[in-house]
């Protein structure tokens, strides 16, 4: 699945359907650019710090998982660093693309209806999410998660252009 980058001179309803068109851009994007990896590309670091695109994945899904659920709703999960293991991301050899690419569209997903029932003003609750600090608002999240992704997508352009030769935008 491809979608039109949100071109900022394409209409949207408002902020809220910016940031909701960008992240499913750049969700999308990324799962394009692994989809199009050999396997054995997708689990192999070409990089001095060792990630994987398929780490990267796992890692975009728990990071919209650790703002917006964890944090942002407060929903108390027994493992929000689940895509890592000890200092580093991981993902297990039974864990397929396939799986990671389902849970980080279901995440979007539910990110999706979390903008779609609050608004961008709406404070997270408070929680061991935020160390505690005083809990940002949701515009404040998807910025952050608007910015998470496009920077791990650019770094997969250099990933995928080191292993295929295909170039990014």
């Amino acid at each position: 699945m491809t979608i039109e980058f949100p071109s900022p001179t394409r209409a949207a309803a408002g902020t809220a359907d910016v940031f909701a068109g960008y992240l499913s851009y750049f969700r999308e994007t990324l799962l394009a650019k692994t989809s199009a990896l050999p396997e054995g590309e997708r689990r192999t670091s070409r990089l001095p710090s060792g990630w994987t695109p398929v780490e990267l994945v796992k890692h975009l899904r728990y990071v919209e998982l650790r703002w917006i659920e964890w944090g942002f709703e407060g929903v108390a999960f027994d493992d929000p660093w689940g895509d890592r293991n000890v200092d580093r991301w991981y993902v297990a050899p039974d864990e397929s693309f396939t799986e990671l690419a389902d849970a980080l569209r279901a995440q979007g997903a539910h990110t999706d209806e979390v903008l779609a029932k609050n608004p961008l003003s709406a404070v997270g609750q408070p929680g061991p999410r935020w160390d505690g600090a005083e809990p940002p608002t949701l515009e404040r999240i998807l910025f952050h998660l608007v910015q998470e992704y496009a920077r791990h997508v650019g770094h997969l352009d250099v990933v995928v252009e080191l292993a295929v030769g295909a170039v990014g935008e």
